[in-house]
């Protein structure tokens, strides 16, 4: 009986220890990311490669749809313009985000309730947001007519030459208060200790910013610019309520292209392709962004510290 115990507790020592959860923990993410996600892309992929209208018979088609998509100068288009988006947005949101988190991040009651007043945009619809807006720079009903102000009272959203860049503000409008939320969380993690140091050695509000704040906020600018650019593959529904792609194609995204395509067009095997076309431009931002930050996101930003 001994010699069992002794050799059954040496078989139990040999065994590896399970370190962290168990991997059957993830099945139920695995099965709704394998349901919502893989098998519904899948499915674009493959009717990229037929011929549908939405209604009748699917029928393959090769690379009829994609010939048609990369041979459409609307597509080239609509990815100049997607790309305009995404740089525009970027240069705007992303200082303004950061200045306003850290000025946020203060413990005074009156940065409290500023912070408060600033995250009023993200609770309102991408719809109700271009609504008010489109009615604010009506140049008949507007807000330049109604103040009285000649300068405000031009065609915003008919100009080919402004309608661009009155998309990127009334974006930055509602979506600076989500990245100046993550930008807040962020400097709050960093020590205090950081902080008294550089007084200590003489550094002011300027170089304490620089030199503490900016490098502890590194994976956490990585993570707002991740959201920040791959989100402006998203920004449908607010451009298709605000100008519907126009004046022309000068707001035109690609998101917007690919709605027009499949249920304006009835194209649903052209629409598909530039689903495909899409993720894969989010996918190839994603990871590029990934690898300029160095090391995973997940690693702990105060690192060094």
């Amino acid at each position: 009986m001994a010699l069992t115990t002794s050799s059954s507790r040496r078989t139990l020592s040999r065994r590896p220890l399970r370190k962290g959860p168990s991997g059957w923990l993830a099945v139920p993410a695995l099965v709704f990311f394998l349901a919502f996600a893989v098998i519904p892309l899948a499915g674009v992929l493959f009717l990229s490669f037929t011929s549908w209208d939405g209604l009748g018979e699917i029928r393959l088609d090769g690379l009829g749809s994609w010939t048609s998509v990369l041979t459409d100068p609307v597509t080239g288009n609509a990815v100049v313009v997607t790309a305009k988006i995404i740089v525009f947005s970027f240069i705007v949101q992303a200082p303004i985000s950061l200045l306003l988190g850290v000025f946020t991040s203060g413990a005074q009651k009156y940065r409290a309730a500023l912070a408060v007043l600033y995250f009023v945009p993200l609770l309102l619809s991408s719809a109700a947001v271009a609504i008010a807006f489109k009615a604010l720079l009506d140049p008949n009903f507007g807000m330049g007519p109604g103040l009285g102000i000649p300068a405000l009272a031009q065609d915003w959203l008919g100009n080919s030459d402004l309608v661009l860049f009155v998309v990127v503000f009334v974006i930055a409008w509602q979506f600076v208060p989500f990245h100046t939320l993550i930008y807040q969380g962020g400097v709050r993690q960093i020590p205090t200790s950081l902080y008294e140091a550089a007084q200590i050695d003489g550094a002011g509000r300027i170089k304490q910013f620089f030199h503490v704040t900016l490098p502890q906020l590194k994976y956490t600018m990585i993570t707002s610019s991740t959201l920040m650019v791959v989100g402006s593959l998203a920004y449908f529904d607010l451009v298709f309520v605000l100008t519907a792609g126009g004046p022309g194609y000068s707001t035109r995204l690609l998101p917007l292209h690919m709605y027009l395509t499949g249920f304006k067009a009835n194209d649903m095997g052209a629409a598909s392709a530039l689903g495909v076309i899409l993720v894969v431009i989010g996918l190839v931002l994603a990871l590029l962004l990934q690898r300029l930050g160095g090391r995973s996101r997940s690693a702990s930003q105060l690192e060094g510290a």
